[in-house]
């Protein structure tokens, strides 16, 4: 696997791999009143080496054989969580490898969820039914951050170690350890794209995934934060999945009531799909957008013109990273010390590095 050598700040526009950026230069990267950056700057030497979101194996720990780890995911459909899944499996594989597991002893997995990110109900009976089975460990992605309460107290009161990923809950001292993409920096890193591309004045709107998650109220923030920097650019909409019966009807309600719209933020995989459908019937006057998370739409969406670029993850190696840290959770507690928040950079993908394969790992197909 590889990753991108870290950039100097001076190439503020052609950066586009977060991985590796200490947390200051990614606050001047997104700075969006640097008013004489270069936009398009020499591309810099990418480097061949092993992705450090990958952890290395510790074969050295007591973790306990034949230990179930039990996946309750926000939802089991789609690219991002099928690159999800197939981290964790790797992760299973590696170890049961490194350990020299076999049959009975082997660690095991299981993955499941609702079909909707938004079905919380179904999320948390999935939970229950989970807890019941009293597995050696949970992997947690909230649909809903303070819907789980009861089910996280019931795990610790069972001795249950619990892992999040992607989506962390509200109580946090309920999970042992989160895993997931450092989402401000997704929401302050999509301000700064979409600002620069309407020429730093304009009115746009941002199209949310449901407020109840962590993830989604992070990016939120995180551009507004950033965007509120842009004097002349105005926020007009901030509309999200759960606060609407019909969020493609949502979507036209903005554009007809704001025809001169200059530019949309959508803040995951299926709500940009959901833009895209809509922004396609409206001629000549597309509204520029910047999606999340490269799906195979929206990565023919970047290629034809009809989205500005993708704030995507490494889904990947947050499975992978999750997985690791919930089979660490099974050896005493005296050999391990598992960080408690991990956060993996995103990446900028658009039109000049879709096809690179420096950016394989955060492009889903």
């Amino acid at each position: 696997m590889k990753r991108v050598a870290v950039m100097s700040v001076a190439l503020l526009a052609a950066a586009t791999l977060l991985t590796g950026c200490q947390k200051e230069e990614v606050e001047k990267l997104v700075a969006p009143l640097v008013a004489d950056v270069q936009e398009t700057p020499e591309a810099q030497e990418m480097e061949e080496e092993k992705n450090p979101a990958i952890p290395e194996i510790d074969d050295s720990l007591s973790i306990e054989a034949g230990a179930r780890i039990a996946v309750v995911s926000k939802s089991t459909k789609g690219e991002f969580w099928d690159k999800v899944k197939e981290g964790m499996q790797a992760a299973v594989k590696d170890v049961n490898a490194a350990y020299g597991f076999k049959k009975d002893d082997q660690i095991t997995m299981t993955f499941e969820g609702p079909d909707n990110e938004e079905d919380v109900e179904s999320q948390i009976n999935t939970l229950d039914a989970v807890i019941a089975e009293n597995p050696s460990v949970v992997c947690l992605s909230a649909g809903d951050m303070e819907s789980c309460q009861a089910q996280l107290e019931a795990a610790r009161e069972n001795g249950i170690p619990v892992i999040a990923f992607d989506s962390n809950v509200s109580d946090t001292k309920l999970v042992k350890a989160f895993r997931g993409t450092d989402n401000v920096q997704i929401g302050k890193y999509a301000a700064y794209k979409l600002g620069s591309a309407i020429g730093k004045m304009g009115n746009v709107a941002v199209f949310a995934a449901q407020e109840k998650t962590q993830s989604s109220q992070e990016r939120v923030q995180g551009f507004l934060d950033n965007i509120a920097n842009y004097t002349d650019i105005k926020v007009v909409e901030t509309i999200y999945s759960d606060q609407v019966d019909d969020m493609k009807a949502a979507m036209q309600e903005v554009l007809d009531k704001y025809p001169a719209l200059d530019g949309v933020f959508c803040t995951n995989a299926d709500v940009s799909e959901m833009f895209l459908s809509v922004n396609k019937d409206t001629g000549d006057n597309k509204v520029a957008m910047v999606g999340v998370d490269a799906t195979s739409k929206q990565q023919e969406a970047v290629k034809s013109g009809d989205e500005l670029g993708i704030l995507s993850q490494n889904p990947y190696a947050m499975g992978y990273q999750t997985m690791w840290a919930a089979i660490q959770a099974t050896a005493p507690k005296k050999e391990v010390k598992i960080e408690k928040k991990v956060l993996l950079d995103p990446a900028w993908i658009d039109a000049e590095n879709i096809e690179s394969e420096d950016y394989a790992n955060y492009i889903y197909n």
